[in-house]
């Protein structure tokens, strides 16, 4: 029986990791109060967790990301290659998009900060019993929203000469003749550049380049 049926009939059966024993143990307080939740398993090292792991085979493994020995995503990735039934949930003070994205693609079933409450890390560990393939973060939506902004922003080196001077004022002709292009290319660069930031025109393309960072300020002569 795999492990999401098992926990739908029965109590979710959780392994601990962190190298912290009092994080360890103060999570421990708070899943075996939870009603259909128990551990079953602490450890505070990769080896340790993998080791109790294969002994104790429980529905769902909360590991930190930062380890002695390794990661969390070490755990996640080795015991995904096992089995996708077992939940996986990373629980880590650093919880910025890379680390974010590296626990989705490692096969994590859920991602948590620290300064999370307590009950985020349950509701994670719920998810993680029933749905293990099914990755929940709470910053994962402006995580997303972020990466897309990014990749289909980015600009070449040249494209942000470009940009750069577009935001002193200058047309196609004078941009060509700074950067010893022809006009023609110029305009190419130009029409790319309003291509990726979503802009009709100089004015759109600047305002965008702004507010995503891409420009510091306008100069007063362009337009």
């Amino acid at each position: 029986m795999s492990a999401s049926l098992r926990a739908s009939h029965s109590e979710i059966r959780v392994l601990l990791v962190d190298d912290h024993e009092l994080i360890r143990e103060g999570l421990a307080g708070v899943v075996d109060l939870e009603e259909g939740m128990t551990v079953v398993g602490q450890a505070a090292t990769v080896a340790d967790a993998l080791g109790q792991f294969a002994a104790l085979s429980p529905d769902v493994v909360i590991a930190d990301l930062q380890l002695q020995d390794g990661t969390g995503l070490d755990i996640v990735r080795s015991i995904r290659k096992e089995s996708d039934d077992v939940g996986l949930v990373v629980l880590t003070m650093h919880s910025g998009d890379d680390q974010i994205f590296a626990a989705m693609e490692a096969g994590a079933s859920g991602f948590v900060g620290k300064d999370a409450p307590s009950g985020e890390v349950v509701r994670a560990a719920r998810h993680a019993a029933v749905s293990p393939r099914s990755f929940v973060c709470a910053g994962l939506a402006q995580a997303m929203m972020r990466r897309a902004t990014s990749e289909s922003t980015r600009l070449s080196e040249r494209e942000h000469e470009v940009l750069l001077l577009l935001a002193e004022g200058l047309g196609a002709a004078q941009i060509g003749e700074s950067l010893y292009l022809s006009e023609s290319t110029a305009k190419s660069h130009i029409a790319k550049i309003y291509q990726k930031l979503g802009a009709a025109n100089r004015a759109q393309a600047l305002v965008t380049a702004m507010r995503i960072g891409l420009l510091s300020s306008v100069q007063p002569g362009a337009r």
